[in-house]
């Protein structure tokens, strides 16, 4: 009788887990490091920096209707932020977004007076003319391929001077008449200029439009198709191009908003006065710009956010308001700006650095 032996297989045990090795390219960054490199939260920490210093050094910023009126000086700084943060995130600025404003409170001040029309009619042409603008800034920078610093450069001189000329011309004044007893005045005024009481306080619509304008343009860029164009294009057009991505059109509706934008305060600057001086707008665009770069956004184009402008505005009313219930010289304003913005840049230098390096 003969005998098999089976030779029972041999088990080789893995060896015992140990310590992952890392050679630092994979290291995940700490949670903090993450957090920080959120656009949004450099400009938020600066923003409740600045409230604390001015809630210590301004008693009258504790009361309610101190902090209604820094919210609406706000709300006007960044109602035009936010369109003006989505166009440098799209990689372009407009240089003309201030006096932009002020042509489109003239027009719809001069169109109704002069043809003793409506007011809503006036509101509907400067809304046409505020968007012709920003298609015609758009469509110069997509098509001639220049800077958009140059060509919103021109706009932003031709304005100026079509201001000026033509309210002269018209009015033979400096400011348009007052529009105050036409027909929808008091309507218009509702949707641009009223005040509503909360608590006894009076707070002004346009924070309302300003928070509502900001969600909106949140959930534009981080839920739409059309919020991955803009970041990009602003990060590559000509990769974006090369995947399908219409640059011309994304480029061009862009500098559409930011018209929008000036066309909203400027109805809101007509109706709060009833009259528009029209030398009124040079070098507020650099406030908008400021207060999008403060919250974020890189004029090299394709970062940021819609929130991180909010409190970048919010920086500003705070300060210009916070100057004058400290009792401070108000000359200090623009200086306060300044250390503001470059104290945004190279925080946000910082971040990007510490966040990216390996």
């Amino acid at each position: 009788m003969s005998m098999t032996q089976h030779a029972e297989p041999t088990v080789i045990s893995p060896p015992a887990p140990g310590p992952k090795e890392s050679d630092g390219r994979t290291a995940e960054r700490p949670q903090v490091i993450r957090m920080l490199a959120r656009p949004e939260v450099g400009v938020f920490l600066g923003a409740a920096a600045v409230y604390v210093f001015f809630l210590v050094s301004a008693p009258p910023v504790r009361e309610a209707s101190a902090m209604a009126n820094i919210l609406y000086q706000s709300s006007t700084i960044g109602i035009m932020a936010l369109p003006v943060a989505l166009l440098m995130i799209g990689g372009e600025f407009d240089l003309s977004a201030g006096v932009a404003v002020i042509t489109s409170a003239l027009t719809a001040a001069m169109l109704s007076y002069q043809l003793t029309m409506n007011v809503w009619v006036g509101v509907i042409a400067a809304l046409v003319v505020s968007l012709g603008i920003g298609f015609l800034n758009g469509w110069l920078v997509v098509r001639t391929g220049l800077p958009s610093f140059l060509i919103t450069l021109g706009s932003f001189l031709i304005l100026q001077g079509v201001n000026l000329a033509v309210t002269k011309l018209v009015t033979g004044n400096v400011a348009t008449d007052d529009i105050s007893n036409m027909d929808g005045f008091d309507q218009a005024r509702k949707v641009f200029a009223s005040s509503f009481d909360v608590g006894g306080v009076q707070v002004k619509i346009t924070i309302v439009w300003w928070l509502v304008f900001a969600v909106i343009a949140t959930w534009v860029l981080l839920r739409t198709k059309y919020g991955n164009w803009v970041f990009a294009v602003g990060g590559n057009k000509d990769s974006a191009r090369a995947v399908g991505v219409p640059v011309a059109f994304t480029k061009i509706s862009l500098f559409m908003l930011v018209g929008f934008g000036a066309w909203f305060i400027g109805m809101h600057q007509l109706f709060s006065f009833n009259t528009v001086q029209s030398g009124e707008g040079v070098g507020q665009e650099l406030i908008y710009i400021s207060a999008a770069v403060i919250g974020g956004c890189l004029l090299t184009g394709g970062a940021g956010s819609a929130i991180g402008p909010v409190f970048g505005a919010f920086m500003f009313g705070m300060v210009q308001q916070g100057i004058v219930y400290a009792g401070w010289n108000p000359d200090w304003f623009k200086a306060f700006l300044g250390v503001m913005l470059l104290g945004a840049v190279l925080i946000n230098l910082w971040v990007q650095r510490a966040a990216t390096r390996r």
